[in-house]
């Protein structure tokens, strides 16, 4: 089994502008990229898992969303990431405009995402660790039987109890994480 370090995107890998969707929209957050390399000097695997409900919304489609991801993965691979798999989940349960507005067990808090990067790539949860910006992103982590949860302290003002360690940033948590031999 392997470890893994799974990150939510909008507020840990990018600024979070509201349904970014377009590379000239896309601003790295400090520090992702020295947390990603030093996680995978420790063997994690980057995972990423992602609500998009703009897509549910009809602010952008799935061509759109896949055309963002294969360039955000082309710029870690320019810093020496190679992210191991995307997950998305692309419905919203009461606002949408097309067949994504439904209720669905991929959408956080639920675990339907973490649990299928976990079969795929046969991860160990108990060794991963999780790092996203909200109470929905602590929760599918819970719920998934990831131990290690980490809240980025964001936009959203986020007080989860569910969180196993709360920072300011995701490059207090690279610089945190290059001082010491654990994420």
């Amino acid at each position: 089994m392997i470890k893994a370090l799974f990150l939510d995107r909008d507020g840990i890998i990018n600024i979070d502008h509201g349904y970014v969707y377009k590379i000239t929209d896309f601003e790295f957050v400090k520090g992702i990229f020295e947390l990603c390399q030093k996680a995978i000097a420790l063997d994690y695997k980057i995972i990423v898992i992602t609500n998009q409900a703009g897509i549910a919304r009809g602010y952008y489609n799935e061509n759109d969303f896949y055309t963002l991801t294969t360039w955000m993965k082309a710029e870690f691979a320019k810093n020496g990431v190679l992210i191991t798999d995307v997950f998305f989940c692309p419905h919203h349960p009461t606002s949408g405009v097309n067949e994504f507005k439904q209720e669905c067990n991929c959408r956080k808090p639920a675990p339907g995402m973490i649990l299928k990067a976990q079969q795929t790539h046969n991860i160990d949860l108990q060794q991963s660790v999780f790092i996203g910006d909200k109470d929905s992103d602590m929760q599918a982590a819970k719920n998934a039987g990831v131990k290690n949860r980490i809240l980025v302290s964001s936009q959203y003002n986020q007080k989860s109890g569910i969180a196993t360690l709360t920072v300011g940033s995701v490059k207090e948590i690279a610089e945190k994480s290059l001082r010491s031999s654990a994420i």
